[in-house]
């Protein structure tokens, strides 16, 4: 429209242009026969330039109309070139049958990223072949397995290792002639608060090596545990890897007054119509049973519990009652004596920054306080630490124990009200004068929890660290795992796998931002073990590790400083959690 009434402006300023210079010359000519020639003329003129603007306008109406055509034929195009808020695209619905859209930034693709989830399980299942039996008799018994000191020594010295030969024997006193038994070595004096995890060697044929590092002075004990025979191992993988339905969620609608409930899962086997909650970046989903008469955008909370589905035999079953659960191999060894020895100055360790290698064990525990093996941790003082700092806690509720940490020990750190409810509701505190800014929220399905949680803004954590911008002052900390347990393997890695490739795009467009994975804690050992188990987290443990290998990115081995503390709870005490951020602390400041 703009542009016809101006090409009408411009008509019509040409012809008052000629009317003007035609009455210049008009009052110029002295003869009364030339004005009527003149006359003639402007008659003439005026009605050439009325009929070239009306062809003007006929040709701006063809090519207004053509324009118009055009829109309407690539409309489709032009939308999809423009990207929206990740807020608009972040879940489609999508009722059964349905068709998923392309992820519309692809890293790697959807088929690259099936290819190494194959990789990975084929990896783990040579590590954890299968282990059939038709008796408990035949399987690993922590009575009748024997342990042997090597190079057994009078007085053992602070920074000596201590090796000990363990030779794994059935219930029949047999010796095993494969390995894959589930065990866990600490050695630990409670008196000193100190503590320290051992690693175990597996040869794969019954024996293992346990090696001790003799971190500090005083009586110690050690400690072996059978967490799980090999057998028992084995029939946890077969049978985690065989069903999503040993959890069962609950997703509540709501619309007006109305709210309906119906099961929802990561996979629903049912012919009834289904909303597909669609993350189109990665292909990761989750369904619940369409309620009648309500959109899939109604779902606004959830719940879970667990189902009495079972994968396991009954035979199988009974390796993982209380009384063969963590049994202790070592019973009757004696506490030994260490000594300093006169072995001189002990040389000056490194402050602890990140992208330091961690070893096996990673550190350990003295008078209740975190020594790393490779650093040293110095004391930090949090305030000015986290001044002009923005932290991002993502995951589970081990990580949520930081969120609680910040706001118990900075007493400036004041929590904003973001009007959700319950335990797993996103947080955020400030502290406006030094620019201190920490949040944390959970991540995305699965997520277990027996009570009610809002949804409305449930996002998976790759959403999330794609929409942080990062810098130098940003800090991102993942914590993944717990909730994943109970779940195929294939589950948790791929899940990994796109957290992995959110983190490397943000480090492409922002390198200086400081991205940690905290590592899961161990948990309960008699708690639901087919679910739950640690051998199931230790899986994942070893994944996470993997897959993150190749990215400047920081570790807090929560595995290894649990077991060192010898904390059995998936949210151990404050003291603990306490020690973990200060390892983030370090790392920032």
């Amino acid at each position: 429209m703009r542009l016809s009434m101006s090409m009408r402006r411009g008509t019509q300023e040409h012809l008052d242009a000629s009317e003007e210079n035609l009455n210049t010359q008009l009052t110029r000519g002295p003869m009364h026969g030339i004005e009527q020639n003149l006359e003639t003329k402007r008659s003439l003129i005026m009605k050439t330039n009325v009929t070239n603007a009306k062809s003007l306008l006929v040709l701006l109406s063809v090519v207004a109309l053509w324009i118009t055509l055009t829109v309407l034929l690539n409309s489709t195009k032009i939308w999809t070139a423009i990207e929206l808020p990740i807020s608009f695209h972040r879940w489609n619905f999508i009722t059964k049958p349905s068709w998923s859209e392309a992820p519309p930034r692809p890293v790697v693709s959807a088929a690259e990223t099936q290819l190494k989830i194959k990789q990975i399980m084929e990896k783990l299942d040579q590590l954890i072949p299968p282990r059939p039996f038709t008796h408990i008799n035949t399987t690993t018994s922590a009575a009748h397995s024997t342990a042997t000191i090597l190079n057994p020594r009078d007085t053992y010295c602070t920074g000596n290792q201590l090796d000990i030969l363990l030779e794994a024997r059935d219930h029949l006193g047999r010796q095993k002639e494969y390995g894959g038994d589930f065990l866990r070595a600490r050695m630990s004096s409670p008196a000193l608060k100190a503590g320290a995890s051992g690693k175990v060697t597996d040869f794969n044929n019954g024996t293992y090596l346990v090696s001790f590092t003799l971190f500090w002075e005083g009586q110690v004990s050690l400690s072996v545990l059978l967490i799980h025979p090999s057998e028992g191992a084995s029939a946890l993988w077969r049978a985690r890897n065989q069903g999503y339905d040993r959890v069962i969620f609950t997703g509540q609608f709501s619309s007006g007054t109305t709210k309906v409930n119906t099961d929802c899962a990561l996979v629903l086997n049912s012919s009834a119509e289904l909303c597909q909650y669609l993350d189109a970046e990665d292909q990761e989903a989750f369904y619940c049973l369409k309620p009648q008469h309500m959109p899939c955008a109604a779902l606004v909370h959830m719940h879970s519990k667990n189902t009495k589905v079972s994968y396991l035999s009954k035979q199988e079953r009974s390796l993982f009652e209380r009384s063969n659960l963590g049994v202790e191999i070592l019973k009757n060894f004696n506490a030994i004596s260490v000594s300093k020895c006169n072995q001189g100055t002990v040389p000056v360790k490194k402050k602890c920054k990140f992208g330091m290698t961690s070893t096996i064990p990673s550190g350990h525990v003295w008078k209740d306080s975190w020594k790393p093996v490779s650093c040293s941790l110095a004391p930090v003082e949090m305030k000015e630490c986290l001044r002009g700092k923005f932290i991002y806690l993502m995951g589970d509720s081990t990580v949520r124990q930081w969120m609680e940490y910040f706001k118990t020990s900075i007493d400036t750190l004041k929590p904003v009200d973001l009007h959700e409810t319950g335990k797993l509701q996103h947080q955020l505190a400030v502290d406006l004068d030094r620019n201190i800014n920490i949040q944390w929220q959970k991540h995305g399905y699965p997520l277990i929890g027996s009570i009610s949680y809002s949804v409305k803004e449930i996002e998976y954590i790759a959403r999330a660290i794609d929409r942080t911008g990062g810098e130098k002052n940003t800090i991102i900390v993942i914590s993944l795992g717990q909730h994943f347990r109970p779940f195929p393997i294939d589950v948790f890695i791929k899940r990994v796998l796109n957290v992995h490739k959110a983190v490397q795009r943000l480090l492409l467009r922002s390198p200086d931002t400081l991205v940690v994975i905290k590592a899961e804690n161990i948990r309960e050992m008699n708690n639901d073990v087919e679910r739950f188990s640690d051998f199931h987290g230790y899986i994942q443990y070893l994944i996470i590790k993997d897959i993150f290998q190749d990215l400047n990115v920081g570790l807090i081995d929560a595995w290894d400083i649990t077991i060192a503390y010898g904390t059995h709870d998936v949210h151990p005490p404050q003291n603990v959690v306490g020690n973990q951020i200060n390892i983030l602390l370090n790392y920032i400041c």
